[in-house]
């Protein structure tokens, strides 16, 4: 999932900024549209912006030289926030890419469609791919629920603690440490709250979308509790745990107003960075969008009986048209370790498989991003559970955003919310 819109994977979309930096990847010029194309090629989609798509290019171009009989063409087909529509319309008009990359979310929407490739022989079959070097949450993200691979990892990020050491430090607070409680969040959170200043210890997005759902999901697992029973047949955030969470939300939003409530529009990050807001639950993709001269640390995220998080992972998925024996050895080239850490090197995104990290260049991936550590982390450590990958999610998503949002707004009481919530829910998974 990148930007507000990502944590159904953004790929947490993509950087909306103007492409500009350059990167040392070893790329190869003489190659037309960035990546070398031939009539031949197979079609790599993808939404890349600012210096991933700097890089994509540049590998693009390295695979090409190497590989003249086995070419791609890698194509900037619109923003990531837009890929899944642009995929089903380019099954209804025959003009269908080899490679796409797909949020994680879409995974089960495309898993249906007789154009997408079950890649579960692929990777058995190749055990040199090591997908079992993967992150847990990528493999996760790319395997529908009876156990099929449909995707290739493309993107793990998740959440953390962002936080401004100017208004700690003013403020007189400790800064955050990896022992925090929900207790310690909120009572930081009301001494970090000037409402002369109009500032605010925290934000958290209340526009009822996946972005208010994933950052309560993961409070919920901080509590012990989960989304859905173990058969994924009924809901369980009815719970105690769910219940805690609730009401911390309600809380710091209504009784503390500790809480700026970001509608959407992305200005929780200029708020952040002016000194208005004093910590965020965000992922690496906001880290570039912070100046040079706001002082900030990372740290895991609270906990209550874990410190559980929440990762948004996003794929590159395969369809029915051109060479797939091309898409395929050029998908294992890009997700190696080596090539990969290169990328990450130069856009900041994080490693996929736990080797990267054992690598020589990973120390200067951390020198270079050292905020990203506690990512990169929270990915062996705290990453532990998934959203789940079924079609009804996102049903069920819309319905737990409604009631996240009535609580903070302080309309709904948190019992009730929840109450309400799991009826609509269970209605949902029954088939009403």
């Amino acid at each position: 999932m990148r930007a507000p819109s990502r944590p159904l994977g953004r790929g947490l979309g993509a950087r909306l900024t103007a492409v500009g930096a350059t990167l040392a990847l070893g790329a190869v010029a003489g190659c037309s549209g960035g990546s070398g194309t031939s009539h031949d090629a197979v079609v790599v989609w993808h939404g890349y912006t600012d210096k991933e798509l700097t890089a994509i290019n540049a590998l693009g171009q390295e695979w090409n030289k190497a590989h003249p009989d086995q070419k791609v063409n890698v194509t900037f087909a619109g923003m990531n926030d837009d890929a899944l529509k642009k995929t089903l319309g380019a099954f209804v008009s025959g003009k269908t890419p080899g490679v796409a990359y797909e949020f994680g979310s879409s995974i089960t929407t495309l898993a249906k469609r007789s154009q997408t490739q079950d890649l579960t022989p692929l990777v058995k079959s190749t055990p040199a791919f090591q997908w079992n070097d993967f992150f847990p949450a990528a493999r996760q993200a790319a395997t529908t629920p009876d156990g099929k691979i449909y995707g290739i990892p493309a993107l793990v990020d998740n959440l953390a603690l962002v936080y401004n050491k100017k208004l700690f430090d003013a403020a007189g607070v400790s800064y955050p440490t990896p022992s925090w409680t929900w207790t310690d969040f909120q009572n930081a959170a009301r001494r970090l709250t000037d409402a002369s200043k109009h500032q605010y210890g925290w934000s958290y997005f209340n526009d009822g979308s996946e972005d208010t759902v994933w950052r309560f999901i993961a409070m919920l697992w901080q509590a012990g509790g989960d989304l859905l029973t173990p058969d994924g047949k009924k809901s369980a955030f009815d719970s105690p745990a769910g219940l805690s969470a609730m009401q911390l939300l309600h809380d710091m939003a209504v009784t503390d107003h500790s809480v700026y409530l970001e509608t959407g529009d992305g200005q929780y990050q200029n708020l952040f960075n002016s000194g208005k807001i004093a910590m965020l639950w965000t992922g690496p993709w906001d880290l570039a969008g912070i100046p040079k001269d706001v002082q900030y640390g990372s740290q895991i995220l609270p906990g209550k009986v874990t410190h559980a998080t929440i990762a948004g992972p996003d794929n590159y998925m395969l369809f029915n048209k051109g060479d797939r024996k091309t898409a395929w050895a050029f998908l294992q080239w890009l997700d190696s370790p080596e090539v990969h850490l290169r990328f990450s090197i130069a856009t900041g995104d994080l490693p996929l498989r736990e080797s990267e990290t054992k690598l020589p260049g990973y120390q200067d991936f951390l020198k270079k991003y050292p905020a990203n550590k506690v990512f990169v982390d929270n990915l062996s450590k705290y990453v532990t559970k998934s959203r789940p990958n079924i079609p009804a999610y996102p049903k069920i998503s819309q319905v737990l955003g409604t009631a996240v949002q009535s609580v903070l707004l302080g309309k709904a009481q948190p019992k009730a919310a929840l109450d309400q919530a799991r009826d609509q829910v269970d209605a949902i998974l029954a088939g009403s």
